[in-house]
């Protein structure tokens, strides 16, 4: 036995590396075991605020109107520790507040404002986030005072917007009620470049083509929001930038359109640094020394002036007064011609050919001195690119339009992954119905419920098409963006009426009946949905041995066509659903890793993923009405039987093909069951064993029961924000 440490002698009191990441890990050791970590992130033992308390409901006391004038006075009083470009903080907080907002990528959700995931590790030290912690030091000051009544999340989003209207916009509105996070986010694949800023290549296919970049990934490149300012692996060229943007913009919901006045209004406003010499800075937060206090990207040669930051290497203004909204942008860019020039840092960028000196911006610590302006390549994108000059053209015409766009998709960007508008909280919340919200309409509540239930039951469609087109239904929320689920039935619309994994033709018969019942009970299609596979959970509870009531509460309402954006819905489309024992092809990962991605969106803890495929199984719901993993001589019956037999010694488990394995009799060699990598690694990963060996327990039937049903209750209403 290893004795402990000699600490007399000078010795460590503890592990070397058991507390720092450098540590060996269980994973470390087994690196292709299941990592389950994603679903135990965020509990209760991380929130130091406790169980009882509800930001949501705190923010509702806050004196918005407070809040608001100490942040425009807060913009204005520079800081010696970190002066302000021509005393106006409002450059730095736009970044700020588009930087954690930016993150947000369409095909899974993850990223975006919510939470404020830029204070933690990645984020807080990439290198296209560089300085933003001084900005969120800038903000301490208002999160001191207004505490719990005002999260990180709501005030680096607040920050940002209010920046625009001190500098001239009239912005679309502001929502308060995005939720800290209290550690970073574990589930967000980032991509799998192991230093920043590698080249493009290792994230395409060609980066050539910019749509051969590897999904979920919307950022060129590790490290980065956007596209790399300099251009493509830093190679200037802006008819190529262009489709990078455009693909890149695309990931991240926003059309051309959107592209082209983000682009122009973010860079109305503030400037790029990079006046001085990039390789004498700090290292990054998360690296920078204990006296640093978690801030990084030191600059000894900033001399307390603003003018001599170094952040992307970039120097300079984009207009000739950068504390203004207005159309210098475009004056600047369409107003000359551009040249490549080496910044004071190194960084390639676009200078104007001629500029006379009165139309140069001010230098941002010495009003009695003029600089260059400059433009990146992505700036020159919008120029050169037909597509996007077309655009720039409008806005030119109409500055009111430009205004206008831009006011709405700075709104869109930092307001894409709060969900529909009615989790919209404060004043200045706006009431429109924006189609990208996914609106849906108020659905009845006055009709009788049990007469609808009895008429389902009537209805001759069985537990299995009941308890799936529930589950298919509601399957598609996404906890990261607050997207999909059960309300609205936007099951019945394009394009998820006709998504493989949700067998169309059943659902086009079951869809069928529910209509009729629909306008026989005055019960929306949404309710009836969800009512019918409750409907079916209790059958088959009581097929089991067990009368239960699956909670149930009215008021989901039909969305229609005119309210679903088709496109921006097709990233929801299930490619695997280990709960159904779905797999739409093979891919890379293995289904085991798939039915974790799709739990954690969902919200699902593992216990609840667990009894949740225990009880489809069983129920006989799998895709296609396969027999993977239905391991019981009952199937319909809301038994432990998946668990009993998976754990059953008297069984033995045999590969029978490279993603299917037959359980067979350990004494007669008789298959009894088939079963796939999803079924099995609740035997083979010790974790989900040991929720498995729970409800295998004999005592533990009616557990199983009562465990599935507030589950699967979850699932259902995931999406009821009315309810909350």
């Amino acid at each position: 036995m290893t004795k402990p440490s000699d600490t007399s002698g000078g010795g460590c009191p503890v592990m070397h590396g058991a507390l720092t990441e450098s540590g060996d890990t269980v994973m470390a050791w087994w690196p292709k075991a299941l990592n389950l970590d994603i679903l135990h992130q965020h509990d209760t033992k991380t929130n130091p605020m406790g169980e009882d308390f509800d930001y949501r409901e705190e923010v509702k006391s806050l004196d918005f109107e407070a809040v608001k004038e100490d942040m425009r006075a807060l913009l204005k009083d520079s800081q010696e520790w970190w002066p302000a470009d021509w005393g106006h903080y409002g450059g730095l907080m736009i970044r700020l507040a588009w930087h954690s907002a930016g993150s947000y990528r369409l095909a899974d959700g993850r990223g975006g404002a919510g939470g404020g995931n830029i204070r933690f590790a990645p984020l807080n030290s990439w290198p296209d986030n560089a300085s933003l912690d001084k900005a969120r030091r800038l903000l301490w000051p208002l999160k001191k005072k207004y505490g719990n009544k005002l999260s990180w999340a709501d005030l680096i989003v607040l920050s940002g917007t209010i920046a625009y209207e001190d500098m001239g916009l009239k912005t679309f509105g502001f929502s308060f009620g995005r939720e800290d996070i209290w550690h970073p986010e574990k589930d967000v694949y980032w991509g799998a470049e192991k230093e920043w800023l590698a080249p493009s290549d290792e994230r395409y296919g060609d980066v050539g083509k910019p749509d051969t970049m590897e999904n979920p990934l919307a950022a060129v490149q590790m490290g980065l929001i956007y596209v790399n300012p300099e251009g493509v692996n830093g190679t200037p060229d802006p008819l190529k930038t262009a489709q990078h943007i455009r693909e890149t913009f695309s990931r991240m919901a926003m059309n051309d359109e959107e592209t082209a006045a983000l682009t122009a209004g973010g860079h109305t406003v503030g400037k790029a640094h990079g006046n001085g010499d990039a390789e004498t800075l700090g290292a990054e937060p998360e690296a920078a020394g204990l006296e640093d206090q978690g801030m990084g990207w030191s600059n000894a040669n900033q001399n307390g002036l603003a003018s001599k930051a170094v952040t992307s290497g970039i120097e300079g203004a984009w207009t000739a007064e950068p504390t203004k909204f207005d159309m210098g942008f475009f004056e600047m860019l369409f107003g000359h011609e551009w040249e490549l020039r080496k910044s004071p840092a190194g960084a390639q960028q676009w200078e104007p050919v001629d500029i006379k000196e009165e139309d140069k911006p001010l230098d941002a610590s010495d009003p009695t001195k003029r600089r260059n302006p400059m433009m990146t390549d992505a700036d020159m994108a919008m120029k050169m690119d037909p597509g996007f000059n077309a655009i720039c053209q409008k806005f030119m015409a109409d500055p009111k339009y430009f205004e206008e766009t831009f006011a709405r998709a700075w709104f869109k960007l930092t307001h894409r992954d709060m969900g529909p508008n009615q989790r919209y909280i404060g004043p200045d919340a706006p009431k429109e119905d924006l189609i990208w919200q996914d609106p849906v309409p108020a659905g009845s509540t006055g009709y009788d419920v049990e007469k609808a239930k009895e008429a389902i039951a009537n209805s001759g469609l069985s537990l299995t098409e009941l308890v799936t087109t529930a589950w298919d239904s509601a399957r598609t929320f996404r906890g990261s963006d607050m997207r999909g689920g059960a309300n609205g039935a936007r099951i019945r619309l394009a394009p998820q009426k006709d998504w493989v994994a949700n067998e169309p033709e059943q659902l086009a018969k079951v869809l069928a009946v529910y209509e009729g019942l629909s306008a026989e009970t005055g019960a929306s299609i949404a309710d009836l949905i969800v009512l019918g596979g409750n409907l079916g959970v209790e059958q088959a509870a009581k097929a089991a041995g067990y009368d239960v009531t699956v909670p149930f509460a009215p008021g989901r309402g039909d969305a229609s066509a005119e309210m679903t954006d088709e496109e921006s819905f097709a990233p929801l489309e299930p490619n695997a659903d280990g709960f159904r024992n779905f797999t739409k092809a093979e891919f890379v990962v293995t289904p085991e890793e798939m039915l974790l991605d799709r739990a954690q969106l969902m919200g699902l803890t593992a216990k609840e993923m667990t009894v949740l495929v225990g009880g489809m199984r069983v129920m006989g719901t799998n895709y296609g009405g396969t027999g993977h993993g239905v391991f019981t001589d009952k199937p319909g019956a809301l038994s432990t039987d998946f668990f009993v037999n998976l754990t059953d010694m008297a069984n033995k488990w045999e590969p029978a093909s490279k993603s299917t394995y037959n359980i067979n009799d350990r004494a007669t060699g008789e298959t009894k069951w088939t079963a796939t990598r999803v079924d099995l690694v609740f035997g083979s990963n010790s974790v989900l064993r040991a929720y498995a060996e729970v409800y295998a327990q004999d005592d533990n039937g009616a557990k199983f029961v009562n465990d599935f049903v507030a589950a699967w209750t979850k699932v259902m209403n995931a999406d009821r924000y009315d309810l909350a």
